[in-house]
């Protein structure tokens, strides 16, 4: 199968803002050549980092590809040049060259002229859907696709940030672009497809958890279905919605199997199905990682991408293959925070060795404070585990009013002063600290009832008042609601907390048992989490605590 890579075009208009209609071309052309199941096409994502550059030879090694398009754009008014080269990579020479002269209003037939001229060059077999699909214009309101090429400019700066605690503006910036591109052209289907995605996006990553937010998503991957209700992009729309924002992976999985027949190069497709996989009861691991490592081929320099099948190594606890993973990111972005971060986090999870993220901190603290600012709950967890209290407390400050914990499961800084206080067995402060938490985190619950991880969270904060009774009823609530059955990876996290809670409130009988069924993989209980974080302290010299931390322990070669 021959690959291809469509590279950024260059912008040679006078006025530098046509840049994003330049990455509009390039885009337009990619997606279209991205619906030929003869070739594999590269991810735009990978492919933008080689924005100027002209080494094919060196692109073609890093993209594992054999052929790239390359070319520029000058708009002049409602006069439209582009000019198209198709390289193969392995020689350095031109396959094919043409430059097309014409109106404006041309613009997406020209597009869809290259896509064909190039599958041609490549002797790809089209077949007459595919045909279809290369001619279809996106939009006929040229205002409306700058705006949506705009906002899918924001989205890529999302998906590339080094930080995935960053973004809710760009993802706000987003989804305004959006809704004025549908403004201008209330058929757009692919805006709609985008605007959904965005509004999962904010959800999911907890950027925005009020109820409103769904049904933003849920009303665009509905009128994406209006308009082409066999389309691919609206079926992996709606499967990203369902898993994101419902957790419903038989429904995703079904759209999933619809959208793979007209979109094979479709990485997100992939990285989906990977994600599905490693969550769904009863999922194969080894299913997840075959999935994410085909999306890898289709978008190798995907950062995010590279760090989310670490998380699929560390749920398995292959911590070696972990740091291959990692390492090939690093390799890519060496000054990616998250791939940093989950790369010194491999010490702490495998060996309980905080020393690489202790050295990380440092060096940050020193050369980068917006980094380190981005990155305090990952140095408050290192303070926590190694019982600094002069770190701890630098750490909070850094923290200010954000949370810290995983997607499932998210503390307060009020919550934080209590564990600290807690830990130095301050009573007094503790109780006072973990008073004002239950507060906010009791009016958290109150306006989002299914929230698990909420309710988990008010959980722990009523063991460590005393509250006994209310602490086990809100543990054991939080695993009703987020179970095995709806999340493999989440329903063990909260089977984890449970635990946390039955330490808390002195029955340590009940958390090993809770205990053990949570370290069972695919599971995101460590080693090092077991040894040094404050929340085990109640379980410490329990010998089933202590069986329990020993079989988790790194085992000698």
């Amino acid at each position: 199968m021959t690959g291809i890579a469509v590279l950024p075009f260059e912008n040679l208009s006078n006025d530098k803002e046509d840049a994003s209609f330049a990455d509009g071309v390039q885009d337009d052309i990619l997606t279209k050549l991205a619906k030929i199941a003869h070739l594999k096409v590269i991810s735009r994502t990978s492919v933008m980092e080689f924005r100027g550059k002209h080494n094919t030879r060196e692109i073609g090694d890093a993209l594992r590809i054999s052929h790239a398009l390359e070319g520029s754009v000058r708009k002049t008014g409602a006069w439209l040049h582009i000019n198209a080269q198709l390289i193969d990579t392995r020689t350095d020479t031109h396959v094919w060259v043409e430059q097309y002269d014409r109106d404006l209003k041309d613009m997406f037939a020209i597009q869809s002229e290259i896509a064909q001229k190039v599958a041609e060059r490549l002797h790809a077999k089209i077949s007459s859907a595919e045909r279809l699909a290369i001619e279809r214009t996106p939009t006929a309101d040229l205002t409306a696709f700058d705006l949506y090429n705009r906002a899918k400019n924001f989205l890529l700066t999302v998906i590339n940030a080094s930080n995935t605690n960053t973004g809710k503006e760009d993802l706000l910036r987003a989804a305004d672009l959006l809704n004025q591109a549908i403004a201008h052209d209330p058929t757009f289907f692919q805006a709609y497809c985008q605007l959904a995605w965005t509004h999962d996006y904010l959800y999911f990553h907890g950027f925005d958890r009020t109820p409103a937010r769904l049904p933003l998503a849920e009303a665009a991957v509905q009128a994406a279905f209006r308009l082409r209700p066999d389309a691919g992009e609206a079926h992996l729309a709606r499967a990203w919605n369902l898993y994101w924002g419902h957790r419903d992976y038989d429904g995703a999985l079904a759209d999933l199997d619809i959208a793979g027949k007209a979109l094979p190069n479709d990485a997100r497709l992939f990285e989906l199905r990977g994600y599905i996989e490693r969550r769904r009861p009863g999922g194969s691991q080894e299913e997840a990682l075959r999935n994410l490592e085909r999306a890898i081929e289709l978008d190798p320099r995907n950062v995010h991408l590279l760090t989310q099948t670490s998380t699929s190594y560390e749920n398995l606890r292959r911590y070696r293959d972990d740091e291959t993973i990692l390492d090939r990111a690093l390799a890519v972005d060496p000054n990616n925070l998250d791939a940093k971060v989950s790369r010194a986090f491999v010490e702490f999870d495998w060996k309980a060795n905080t020393g690489p993220l202790h050295q990380l901190i440092d060096e940050l603290r020193v050369k980068d404070s917006a980094a380190i600012q981005s990155m305090a709950d990952s140095w408050l967890l290192c303070a926590l585990a190694e019982r600094d209290p002069t770190s701890t407390a630098d750490a909070l400050a850094a923290l200010g009013e954000h949370s810290i914990g995983n997607e499932t499961v998210k503390f307060t800084p009020r919550f934080v002063k209590g564990l600290i206080a807690r830990m130095a067995k301050d009573d007094v402060k503790a109780r006072a600290a973990f008073i004002t938490a239950r507060a906010e985190q009791e009016e958290l619950v109150g306006t989002n009832s299914d929230n698990a991880g909420a309710l988990c969270a008010l959980g722990l904060i009523d063991a460590a008042l005393g509250r006994k009774e209310e602490a086990l009823r809100e543990g054991r609530r939080a695993v009703e609601l987020l179970p095995f059955e709806r999340d493999a990876i989440g329903g063990r996290r909260m089977v984890e907390y449970l635990a946390v809670i039955a330490a808390w409130v002195g029955d340590k009988n009940l958390a090993c048992e809770l205990l053990g069924t949570a370290i069972r993989p695919p599971a995101p209980v460590t080693y090092g989490e077991l040894k040094l974080l404050p929340f085990w302290d109640p379980l410490r010299g329990d010998s089933c605590f202590e069986k329990i931390v020993a079989s988790l322990a790194p085992k000698s070669n």
